[in-house]
């Protein structure tokens, strides 16, 4: 998840996440191996990979430029800002990532209570450079305010798309398993409510997953790729996070999240490498990322 502002792994897994029998033998490498497509031809473009900042927010807040450096190092052509931009403004942050051949190419913004904060927002995106602005978390047990954030989603995107850029909302599990009353759930509304032509989907991955478990599906990663292809509003990136059996999440290619078979099923613009607590150091899940998804056919 985002931001640490939202419920933990482990909380999520206590409150009921946890593998089933049928989940654990989906999610399990035999499974995996079992029902895995073979390599193909299809590959990830370098200019579509990149790093969501909240992966190695650990080392930014000890040396935010040197982070940066070794990010561009490994091979990142994007990352998608978060945090903020640690003492720069939007344009020098620009001057400094034009240095080091690295593009802001999205970013993780909450939502704005008035139409300042959203010019503000929309103005230190293009001055970035980016192509894509996300929400990237809320949380409710009201109906009521679903609805009422679907709506701000939508006035915003209709402001974002007349400067030219996309608006975008970030799962986590709880969409999908919070009851609003009735069996309706916060991505029932979401689905619903936003307007497909000004909004679209970034998908973690994981979280679908984990979203899925929760439901008790059999097939976890069908349950994710359900959500792809149910919903009316364009999936255009991804959070790209592997998980662990346990329902830990793990570096790309360590955990049980059959990539391949979601990647054959639905491309995107963006593949956004993330893990919320990197397995050894935020370093090393950065470069284990990217070298997965540079490597990876389906």
């Amino acid at each position: 998840m985002c931001y640490g502002y939202g419920p933990s792994r482990r909380s999520l897994l206590a409150a009921g996440l946890g593998l089933g029998a049928a989940a654990v033998a989906a999610a399990s490498p035999a499974a995996a191996a079992a029902t895995a497509h073979h390599p193909g031809k299809n590959r990830i473009p370098r200019d579509q990979i990149s790093i969501q900042l909240w992966t190695v927010r650990d080392d930014l807040a000890k040396d935010y430029d040197a982070t940066l450096a070794y990010l561009a190092e490994a091979g990142y052509p994007k990352i998608e800002v978060a945090l903020g931009y640690f003492g720069r403004t939007a344009k020098q942050l620009r001057t400094f990532l034009d240095g080091l051949g690295i593009r802001a190419s999205s970013s993780h913004d909450g939502l704005t209570a008035d139409q300042a904060a959203l010019d503000t927002k929309i103005d230190n995106a293009l001055t970035l450079g980016q192509s894509f602005m996300v929400v990237p978390y809320l949380n409710s047990t009201s109906l009521d305010e679903w609805k009422a954030w679907a709506e701000r989603m939508n006035v915003e995107a209709q402001a974002a798309r007349a400067a030219g850029l996309r608006y975008g909302y970030h799962n986590h599990a709880h969409e999908f398993t919070t009851d609003l009353g009735g069996g309706k759930t916060p991505w029932d509304v979401l689905t619903s409510e936003l307007d497909p032509r000004l909004v679209h989907l970034e998908i973690d991955i994981y979280w679908a997953v984990t979203g899925g478990v929760g439901r008790g599906a059999a097939d976890p990663v069908r349950f994710a790729l359900d959500v792809i292809r149910r919903a009316p509003q364009r999936v255009l990136q991804f959070h790209v996070k592997d998980r662990h059996l346990d329902g830990d999440m793990a570096d790309l290619g360590t955990g049980t999240i059959d990539f391949r078979r979601i990647f054959d099923k639905h491309q995107v613009k963006e593949y956004i490498v993330e893990n919320d607590t990197p397995d050894v150091t935020p370093r090393q899940t950065a470069e284990v990322g990217y070298r997965y998804l540079r490597k990876l056919r389906f």
